[in-house]
């Protein structure tokens, strides 16, 4: 039996595909249409169905749109349409807003509402043209549709893949149909919702308005500002308590924010950055962790349960989720690698399929987050040829590509099947070594970053608590740790200003190549540690496709780009211009 899941109604646009309890695929939209998030959330784009992404799951499955069993979408619209709406049929839609009635503050949630309501009839004739072969011929009675409470959706993403058969579940994001933070318990394959906060108030959206106002885009570089949070201090803590109300049973209230009468003007866009952004951000920082241990330590006293797993936007929040793991009651934290919406889809899906199949037993463990595209090294030959780009082949890829590393060469790695949610897990990653202190001045620079952003580290699971403190199990990068400070002289370039890396394990099974890279990395160094960022430029996707990886080397000041088996470097007809490199020696540095 199959399942096809759909995120759709706000960002991170993504499909997912599961037979009989298995996911066989889960991939954004962006990683296609090149677009960020796949779009923004407004309401005029809610029509926008991430065909892209479901056309790679058909693919995937050796299917066609028609022989999909059920179709799940991850947001309900009827929590929000009370019996007279429903028996509607017509909606109120502005034709001027000086027309509409102010009392009124979501003038466009009819134009929101029908969109997320007639999506089975843009599945079946919205799709692209070139995409039809998948899609053409089916019609809205080949399967039955479900809409699925978000915050649901978000639970089961967190719960059902994880590796735990009893857990409490906590979901916090800006926002679903009306709930803002949900808490469940889950056991095999059922999820008991034992308390919810609903709109207006959400840490989540709270987060959002800072972000805004520090002149950074909302629902998009939240976690810039948990970047910049470790430049400041939590001078303005108080103001941040003042907005939340905790009261009991996990519940709070957000109270007006103010933020221009409280902290002055928002910053634009390209302003300088001050010590007084810096400790706003540390300040909201900080009080959104004490906030929501306080409301992990109701869940755990509610539920008595040992394991908690996380989802929603705010479970990406990696400095949080660390707080949570150290300082939280709960034994061990698991957090869905794909925490945002992107995540809903993959949750609405196990979800519907453990429904409709009657399955009593968990069935999938998430133990890899590889579940996107793949491109065969003939594939690969094949694009390099017709693009006339000349390229080596690699006999031992992982020992030929750690001496490029072990010489500060800045390397584009594009390997196997690239990853599900926003972080590079070593499939489209940029990998560097960690033991220039430079070096992560110099990645920020040729991915056009801010120079506040640190970049993160990659190791292999055995040696992690070795080289950072208290180290588990981490292959999704979703916490951080603190870097000895013995071990933090080895490996300067990615320890944040705070003294914390955002880690990621790995091991054999999980990702043999890269695994193998990091072991030919510490033959050379003794360092089983590499620098991991995403392979991206800023303002857009990871790459995804061999053209894609080769338009962003091209483009951009990096020195050479390894592909499956093959080696591109960048040269003038037959002059080697490696030697231009402001990366490829130490000595550059000086």
């Amino acid at each position: 039996m199959y399942t096809l899941g759909i995120n759709a109604v706000f960002h991170d646009t993504a499909a997912c595909i599961v037979k009989d309890g298995q996911l066989l695929a889960a991939v954004e939209d962006e990683r296609f249409t090149r677009i960020k998030h796949g779009k923004r959330p407004i309401p005029f784009s809610t029509y926008e169905l991430p065909f892209h992404a479901i056309d790679y799951c058909l693919q995937v499955a050796g299917i066609h749109l028609k022989d999909v069993d059920q179709v799940v979408y991850s947001f309900d619209p009827y929590l929000l349409i009370d019996e007279n709406q429903a028996a509607s049929p017509n909606i109120a839609i502005p034709f001027h807003l000086k027309d509409w009635e102010p009392a009124d503050p979501q003038p466009w949630e009819g134009l929101f509402l029908s969109s997320i309501i007639n999506a089975p009839a843009q599945l079946v004739d919205g799709y692209p043209h070139h995409l039809q072969r998948r899609f053409r011929e089916a019609s809205q009675a080949d399967w039955d549709w479900h809409f699925v409470e978000h915050h649901l959706s978000h639970a089961a993403s967190a719960y059902l893949p994880s590796p735990f058969e009893d857990a409490a579940v906590m979901v916090l994001d800006g926002r679903g149909e009306i709930a803002t933070t949900s808490y469940h318990v889950g056991q095999q394959q059922s999820l008991t919702r034992i308390g919810q906060v609903n709109l207006p108030h959400s840490l989540g959206l709270l987060y959002e308005e800072v972000t805004s106002y520090l002149g950074f885009l909302h629902s998009s570089d939240e976690y810039k500002v948990m970047a910049l949070a470790s430049y400041g201090k939590p001078t303005y803590a108080k103001d941040f308590q003042d907005m939340i109300y905790l009261s009991e049973n996990g519940q709070y209230r957000i109270q007006q924010t103010q933020l221009e009468a409280r902290f002055g003007p928002a910053r634009l866009r390209h302003a300088a950055l001050t010590n007084h952004h810096f400790d706003i951000a540390r300040s909201l920082q900080y009080v959104l962790e004490e906030t929501v241990l306080e409301l992990a330590l109701w869940l755990h006293s509610e539920t008595k349960q040992r394991y908690l797993t996380m989802a929603g936007g705010v479970a990406l929040n990696c400095v949080l989720n660390a707080r949570i793991r150290d300082d939280g009651p709960f034994e061990k934290v698991w957090v869905q690698p794909a925490a945002g919406d992107s995540g809903t889809a993959l949750g609405a899906a196990l979800w519907a399929d453990a429904k409709l199949r009657g399955e009593r037993q968990k069935a999938f463990i998430m133990s890899h987050a590889y579940w996107g595209p793949a491109y065969e090294d003939d594939v690969i030959a094949d694009f390099l040829e017709k693009a006339k780009v000349p390229y080596t082949r690699m006999e031992r890829v992982a020992e030929e590509t750690a001496q490029l590393l072990a010489a500060n060469r800045i390397v584009g790695w594009f390997q196997g099947a690239m990853e599900y949610g926003p972080r590079a897990l070593g499939s489209r990653s940029i990998l560097a070594s960690p033991v220039l202190p430079e070096m992560q001045a110099w990645l920020n620079e040729v991915k056009d970053r801010e120079d506040f952003r640190p970049v993160a580290p990659v190791v292999t699971e055995e040696d992690a608590p070795l080289w950072f403190m208290n180290a588990q199990q981490s292959p999704f990068m979703l916490f951080v740790n603190q870097v000895p400070p013995a071990r933090a002289a080895l490996i300067p370039a990615v320890k944040h200003v705070d003294g914390t890396a955002r880690i990621q394990t790995v091991n054999r099974e999980q990702n043999p190549l890269y695994y193998d890279l990091l072991r030919a990395f510490e033959q050379i160094t003794g360092i089983p540690v590499l620098i991991n960022t995403s392979f991206n430029t800023v303002g857009r996707p990871i790459v995804c496709s061999p053209r894609d990886a080769l338009e962003c080397f091209w483009t951009s000041p990096f020195d050479v780009l390894i592909m499956g088996s093959f080696l591109i470097s960048k040269q003038y007809g037959n002059k080697d211009i490696s030697g231009h490199s402001h990366i490829q020696t130490a000595s550059a540095f000086g």
